[in-house]
């Protein structure tokens, strides 16, 4: 007995030091009741209701609940069953939750403008239980943020905080209405910051693991001292719930959104008048860059700020106002956020020298048409590149809005073009930086071209400019 004593008194004293580690390490857990209780009374349920076309809704699928996309906003958080609408009208009215806060005594409310997106009938329940008409001050879709507005006074206001000061690993939690329950607490942590989603190019999102469900849209997103420092906004799912990672917009990109809209309805944010593409490994070395950081122009509007500053295509920016472009989905962020008319210096990398470019920002455009690709007359072929080109006539010059180049008629699939990504009906307009201006001159800039390192060749593809890296071999090979 003593013998056996002897070894399991220290099995004992090792499992309640184990037991106490445990409970030492669940007492360092953060703790959200304080948290909850003072920010629950800022946080809002928003209904929507809208009038829909039934005539055009016919044989497509039903909402968002059946389409679940890799990224998508959670909007028509919950659509509930239509209601009939008049009798032979052919309208139905559709109805959706989300979340919103206060960001106001005096009655203004921030959430999604997806939430609102379209909406005939705007509801505010408050955390007291009443239920106030809202009207939209204004919404900016490229943000995705909105301004309500309700008629009361005194309302309870939540805290601001800073969404630049978040760290990777910190922890945050999420009030909101998923599926309708209002008030809903869910927590986790940040696992990453500035991330760029498709075709949202002006939002450096949030991403955490904060379980959020349709129906938070436009809900809160709070940092540990109980201070708002994101709008949660999309999910990434291949069910249509939630599946682990989850995005928020920056607090700090909200209310720069909001201010505005509550000052003038709309938003104006910066615009240079280029079109960027990633600068890879190949082009990387084509323009002399020691990595791939920056962004590329492949493209600069006529009449437009850069235009008017001298940037060219070619052009490598490598920082706005001394903050780095990492990659080509920073450069929109950070001109987005500069107020036109302002300078900013552009550090660019031009012909494999660094030089700085003063620009004044203009104002973010209506979007226009891109021309479309047309084709010229078959002519020569030219073998060390694998294609067959032809020049342009006067006509599809004015078509492709460009003024010089040469459009690739056939492609050889095992040419160096091909492997380049150069395409039948591109226009090569410079190659190795060189104009294009017709057959001749790409067949003596090929000719004369090295092979011991990549070549940069612009081309434009149905009104799209872009570069691509093209490698030569040598005759001997």
């Amino acid at each position: 007995m003593q013998r056996l004593s002897r070894y399991v008194t220290p099995l004992l004293f090792a499992v309640v030091a184990l037991c106490a580690a445990q409970l030492a390490q669940a007492r360092e857990l953060p703790d959200f009741t304080q948290l909850v209780e003072d920010a629950a009374p800022g946080v809002v349920n928003i209904s929507t209701t809208s009038k829909v076309d039934t005539r055009a809704m016919q044989g497509s699928p039903f909402g968002e609940q059946g389409v679940p996309d890799i990224f998508r906003h959670f909007f028509g958080d919950q659509m509930p069953p239509m209601t009939p609408g008049t009798p032979g009208q052919g309208s139905q009215e559709r109805h959706s939750l989300g979340s919103g806060f206060v960001i106001s005594h005096d009655g203004y409310i921030m959430t999604n403008a997806h939430v609102v997106d379209g909406a005939d009938e705007i509801v505010v329940r408050l955390n007291d239980r009443r239920e106030l008409e809202a009207t939209l001050v204004g919404a900016d879709k490229k943000t995705d943020v909105a301004v309500l507005k309700v008629d009361a006074d005194d309302l309870p206001t939540l805290d601001m905080g800073d969404s630049d000061a978040l760290q990777v690993g910190e922890w945050v939690a999420a009030i909101g209405s998923p599926f309708g329950f209002d008030h809903s607490v869910t927590a986790g942590i940040v696992s990453a910051i500035n991330r760029t989603l498709p075709s949202d190019a002006y939002v450096p999102f949030i991403q955490t693991d904060v379980a959020i469900n349709p129906g938070n849209s436009g809900g809160p997103l709070f940092n540990l001292d109980g201070e708002v420092v994101g709008i949660n906004s999309q999910i990434y799912t291949r069910s249509g719930g939630f599946m682990g990672v989850s995005f928020a917009i920056p607090i700090n990109v909200a209310m720069d959104i909001a201010d505005q809209l509550k000052d003038s309805g709309h938003v104006s944010r910066g615009w240079l008048g280029v079109v960027i593409q990633p600068v890879s490994d190949d082009l990387a070395e084509s323009f002399g860059l020691d990595d791939t950081r920056g962004a590329l122009i492949a493209d600069v509007s006529d009449d437009s700020p850069a235009s008017e500053a001298g940037l060219k295509a070619g052009d490598v920016v490598l920082s706005v106002d001394d903050e780095e472009v990492e990659d080509s989905t920073t450069l929109p962020r950070l001109v987005g956020r500069v107020s036109p008319g302002d300078d900013v210096t552009l550090s660019i990398l031009r012909d494999g020298e660094p030089q700085n470019v003063e620009v004044t920002v203009g104002n973010w455009p209506e979007e226009g048409k891109m021309a479309s690709s047309q084709q010229g007359p078959k002519n020569d072929s030219q073998s060390r590149l694998g294609v067959a080109i032809s020049d342009l006539d006067d006509q599809a010059r004015r078509q492709l809005d460009v003024d010089n180049g040469v459009v690739v008629r056939q492609l050889d699939p095992r040419g160096a073009a091909a492997a380049a990504g150069i395409a039948r009906g591109d226009v090569i307009v410079s190659f190795d930086s060189t104009a294009i201006e017709d057959t001749d001159a790409l067949i003596e800039a090929v000719k004369n071209a090295p092979t011991d390192r990549a070549i940069p060749v612009r081309i434009v593809r149905e009104g799209r400019s872009l570069f691509v890296a093209l490698r030569l071999q040598s005759d001997d090979d």
